[in-house]
């Protein structure tokens, strides 16, 4: 039965209006046949037609609700083939960046006036140490005197555009205990030791002398046992340049040394040959 026919027969069954009337008469007709087993009473027959007539009424209403009931109740039939609607879609995922995307490097800036070149470092002169301990010679402020110690530095008369050679010389009023003398030539182009030499005696001294790229660094040490007496005292550095004038304005020495009074330290520069 399609859902056509169940409408149509849903609409009918609402519409109805059963005909009481007749059915009553109908029913009349039927009794009035049949042969009478017994006399009734003229009063008793009227109630009972009555009764037979609801309860004949009563049937043919029941009757008629129960299969309109089942016509309405009656679910349409499903096709053969029940078709499943296809899932949407999915939206693309957006994609991940790429792992291996190199960053754009950003170009550094110029450098002006002094600056140095990115990742090269300065030649700066490290302060000086604290009093009698070993410290780093450099150019910058300067301390010559420490109590009895005293200090000088300059170039040697004899220096010249291809060669030179650096004096420290040291005066003491007292004589010392212990003494580090420590020389350092900035490597200004084609510097090169060629030696050096000091007026104390060369057994009570270990020598070093260290190419370090920025500069090339002389140190004296006094042995342990050893004393230097009062009076004056000279060390020198000789070595190579590039031709031409050299400028000296780099260049340094320090000194570290212990005596009577105890640790003292002196540090400068160097002065121009006279």
């Amino acid at each position: 039965m399609n859902e056509e026919l169940a409408r149509q027969l849903r609409t009918a069954a609402e519409a109805h209006q059963p005909d009481r009337a007749r059915i009553l008469a109908r029913v009349e007709r039927g009794m009035a046949g049949a042969p009478a087993r017994r006399r009734q009473s003229p009063g008793a027959r009227p109630w009972r037609g009555v009764a037979l007539a609801s309860l004949a009424t009563a049937g043919v209403l029941a009757v008629g609700g129960f299969a309109v009931a089942a016509i309405v109740q009656s679910p349409p039939a499903r096709p053969d083939v029940s078709a499943t609607p296809a899932a949407p879609p999915a939206s693309p995922a957006p994609s991940a960046p790429s792992a291996s995307r190199t960053p754009r490097s950003t170009p550094l800036a110029p450098t002006t006036g002094g600056s140095t070149a990115p990742g090269h470092s300065s030649p700066t002169s490290p302060g000086p140490a604290a009093s009698g301990g070993a410290g780093s010679a450099g150019p910058g402020g300067a301390r010559v005197q420490d109590g009895p110690l005293r200090s000088a530095g300059s170039l040697a008369a004899n220096s010249n555009p291809y060669w030179a050679q650096s004096d420290i010389t040291l005066k003491t009023t007292e004589p010392l205990t212990a003494l580090t003398v420590e020389l350092r030539i900035a490597q200004t182009g084609g510097v090169q030791s060629t030696g050096g030499w000091r007026t104390l005696p060369a057994d009570d001294f270990t020598v070093t002398v260290r190419d370090e790229g920025a500069a090339v660094v002389y140190r004296w040490i006094l042995k342990p046992g050893r004393t230097v007496p009062a009076g004056q005292h000279v060390f020198a550095g000789q070595y190579n340049h590039a031709a031409g004038e050299r400028e000296a304005g780099l260049d340094g020495y320090r000194v570290d040394a212990n005596g009577p009074r105890g640790a003292l330290s002196v540090w400068g520069g160097f002065s121009p040959a006279r």
